[in-house]
């Protein structure tokens, strides 16, 4: 049986082709899969993680935007019977349908991760955990801590959202074609019920928005600028017990979450 050509990468996608087993190995070893266990993969690709995985558990949803690489799959992954490949834009997803538990492994297209990240995040009550393979830049956001160059919202909302640690870098000769930019992979076990329920996620998420929006800017004048009442400012601010003159960058995500409650009262 002759094994087909697999098609090109294309730029505009942002395809690039983990071919190094050992980084294989090694996000398979931090997801510590159970045979029991649904895997969501997002972008699988040519498939270097996607066999592995099903040979791990006992079903991998796949999720392939470009129809030519899901056809590659299709004919080279014959033998996994309890690969589910789905054509079609990861952004789209329904993530809500789900199994509960399912764990997330994927290396994100780097020029949508961000958006992708708080699809995944909205889901977090059926995913168990998210391996996930992200630009080396926006992982060192995810895990920054306050008052430092990479502390911004994606730092406060991703720890909000779950508890992310950066568990290796990958360097880009560990893909065809060679990215310009490091890789890592990201380990971010879900963080439930922070606040309570759904619209007090969607408040928090609101208050960090509007505090970064303006980095430089105080966060009475950042607040101010989205439209808050000056006298609800500076109540919310004594309530949470942060000083008017502070700036987001130096905010822990324990404040943000008081600041939310004065500013969005039950």
């Amino acid at each position: 049986m002759t094994v087909p050509t697999p098609p090109r990468p294309k730029k505009r996608l942002g395809q690039h082709f983990l071919i190094d087993p050992n980084i294989v190995r090694k996000i398979l070893s931090v997801a510590a899969l159970c045979p029991q266990d649904t895997v969501l993969e997002i972008g699988p690709g040519r498939g270097a993680l996607t066999r592995p995985l099903c040979e791990a558990v006992s079903r991998v949803i796949a999720i392939e935007l470009d129809p030519g690489l899901a056809a590659y799959l299709t004919q080279t992954c014959t033998q996994y019977t309890n690969l589910d490949l789905r054509v079609g834009d990861a952004l789209e997803f329904s993530y809500e349908s789900l199994p509960q538990g399912t764990v997330v492994v994927a290396n994100l297209p780097y020029y949508v991760s961000t958006p992708l990240l708080f699809r995944l995040f909205e889901a977090r009550n059926r995913i168990r955990l998210m391996i996930l393979m992200l630009q080396l830049e926006v992982a060192r956001r995810l895990v920054a801590r306050p008052a430092t160059p990479e502390y911004g919202a994606l730092s406060v909302l991703g720890q909000y959202f779950a508890d992310p640690v950066i568990a290796f870098t990958i360097p880009g000769t560990c893909f065809r074609p060679r990215p310009d930019v490091g890789s890592a992979v990201v380990c971010l076990p879900p963080r439930n019920n922070v606040l309570g329920n759904s619209t007090a996620d969607e408040a928090f998420v609101q208050t960090v928005r509007a505090a970064f929006a303006h980095r430089r800017k105080t966060l009475v004048n950042s607040f101010r600028d989205a439209g808050i009442g000056l006298s609800d400012i500076h109540t919310a601010l004594d309530m949470s017990g942060i000083d008017p003159r502070r700036r987001a960058e130096t905010l822990t995500v324990s404040e943000f979450m008081a600041l939310t409650e004065a500013l969005h009262p039950a």
